[in-house]
């Protein structure tokens, strides 16, 4: 049973966040050719993209920069405070500031209008008060809304700073979708952790060479469970005289050739024929789903029908790629 307290709690939760989602229809509702032009903007510079803000704002900005940066739009922040102490020189003529302030007024980002202004460098503005010394300082205004605070008091930036995030991801986004940003692209830039792992090809954990078990499809049942052996991945791959994949002797081959007294079967009449396979450009999450699908463990990596490689569930798993 919910209590008093509890019951308060959700009532203001759900205060909090109507209000945000509030803040951010009225940020629809903003939106006009300004945001065009900024992407244009963007998209032309041939330096970086810099963003700047202080304090709520700043963290904003923060998080803007790396969602630009990690799909294919150099950009870095800059803190105001800093810019003013010789970060500036790290500036050049090339790139473009976004500066964000819900006021416009902020102190700290004086020198960073100045700046921009003395040496021609343009400036997309983010603020509520397009008149405001931002405002007018920038070359392309970005209105957020005249929406109020979620906080009680009105004064923390909470609604503000919502709408403010979200205006940082249309802007990310136009920018995927203008540059045709792709997952190979993504993947170069995310290689550690979980986006990572899925985001690998079947071509990074490929066992190949010596690694890969294969066999002539007219080897003996005695060669195939050597070379199954030797080479620990649970199945042998089998070739033709033209080097193509013709089938797979697996583990459960192997026990249904004990059960049917097959051992004096040749390769080409016990393997699985037409075996599943995979091609080197795969990524890694979708050899699992394949896998997983098909409830097999192992599959080989063919190119021109020939095998060039063979990966285990396990390798996959190991990896991350679930």
């Amino acid at each position: 049973m919910i209590n008093k307290l509890q019951n308060r709690d959700i009532l203001n939760a759900i205060n909090t966040i109507d209000c945000e989602i509030k803040a951010i229809e009225e940020l629809k509702n903003t939106l006009n050719e300004s945001l065009t032009n900024a992407l244009d903007l963007i998209e032309q510079a041939k330096g970086r993209i810099i963003l700047t803000g202080m304090g709520k704002s700043g963290h904003i900005a923060k998080k803007i920069a790396a969602s630009l940066a990690s799909t294919g739009t150099p950009s870095f922040f800059m803190h105001p405070a800093e810019a003013s102490h010789g970060d500036l020189g790290m500036v050049t003529q090339e790139d473009v500031i976004i500066a964000i302030s819900n006021s416009g007024e902020s102190r700290e980002l004086i020198d960073v209008l100045n700046y921009s202004k003395r040496f021609g460098i343009k400036l997309i503005a983010i603020t509520k008060n397009p008149e405001s010394s931002l405002g007018k300082a920038g070359d392309i205004v970005l209105k957020l809304p005249q929406a109020k605070e979620a906080c009680p008091l009105g004064l923390a930036p909470t609604s503000s700073t919502t709408a403010t995030l979200v205006l940082g991801d249309v802007i990310t986004v136009g920018m995927i979708e203008r540059k045709g940003f792709s997952k190979a692209q993504f993947n170069q830039r995310h290689p550690g952790g979980k986006l990572g792992s899925i985001l690998q090809r079947v071509k990074d954990l490929m066992h190949t060479g010596d690694e890969m078990p294969i066999l002539e499809e007219h080897s003996t049942l005695k060669e195939l469970i050597l070379e199954m052996t030797s080479k620990r991945l649970g199945c042998v791959g089998l070739i033709n005289k033209k080097g193509e994949l013709t089938g797979i002797f697996t583990d459960g081959d192997l026990r249904r050739c004990i059960e049917k007294n097959a051992q004096s079967a040749l390769a080409i009449d016990i393997m699985t024929k037409n075996p599943t396979t995979a091609t080197k450009d795969m990524f890694t999450s979708e050899a699992v789903k394949i896998m997983n699908d098909k409830k097999i463990t192992n599959m080989f990596v063919i190119e021109d029908n020939k095998p060039i490689g063979a990966i285990h569930i396990h390798d996959l798993l190991k990896n991350g790629a679930a």
